[in-house]
C-alpha cells in the first residue's frame, strides 16, 4: 500500500470543521482522525466560533432545494392565475425564474467535502449494529479517502 502524503493544516483544519459539524464525535476523536492535538481542535472550535456554526446550521441542502421548489412553484402559480393572455413572466419575474433555476441545478449537482462525509458517515452509522468490526475498517478507509480528497 503506498503511504500517503501528509495533510496541510488548511486541509486538516477544514476536516476537522466538518467533522465537528457533521458527525457527533469528541474533540479527541476528531483529533485523532485529523491527526492533530486535542489542544489544536479546541483552539480552532473557539477561535473558529463553530459551536455557533453548529447551531446555526438548521437548513439542509434538500430543505434549501425545497425552499427554491416552492418559490419556482410560487411564481408559476401567480402567472397560471392571470387572465387569458397574460399568463407569461414579466421580465423580472423571468429573470428571477432563471436564477431560482440556477441555483437549484448548483445545489442538486454540487459534491463537496461536505457531502463526501455525510454520506460516509450515514452508512458507516447504519453499517455499525450491522459488523461493529466492518464499520471500524470502513471508518478508516473512508478517512484516507476524505484525506485524498481533500488535496
Amino acid at each position: 500500500m503506498c503511504k500517503m502524503a501528509e495533510l496541510t493544516a488548511k486541509q486538516k483544519k477544514e476536516w476537522a470543521k466538518t467533522l465537528f459539524l457533521k458527525e457527533n464525535l469528541t474533540i479527541i476523536e476528531i483529533a485523532d482522525r485529523v491527526g492533530t492535538t486535542r489542544q489544536t481542535v479546541s483552539r480552532w472550535i473557539k477561535d473558529g466560533k463553530w459551536e455557533t456554526l453548529k447551531t446555526s446550521l438548521t437548513l439542509t441542502r434538500e430543505e434549501q432545494i425545497a425552499m427554491l421548489y416552492r418559490q419556482v412553484a410560487e411564481i408559476n402559480k401567480s402567472i397560471s392565475e392571470r387572465a387569458d393572455g397574460e399568463r407569461f413572466a414579466s421580465s423580472k419575474e423571468a429573470d428571477i425564474l432563471g436564477k431560482l433555476a440556477s441555483a437549484i441545478n448548483k445545489m442538486e449537482s454540487d459534491v463537496g467535502i461536505k457531502d463526501i462525509c455525510e454520506v460516509g458517515t450515514k452508512f458507516i452509522e447504519w453499517l455499525r449494529p450491522v459488523d461493529l468490526d466492518k464499520a471500524k475498517d470502513i471508518a478508516a478507509i473512508y478517512d484516507a479517502f476524505i484525506k485524498d480528497s481533500l488535496r
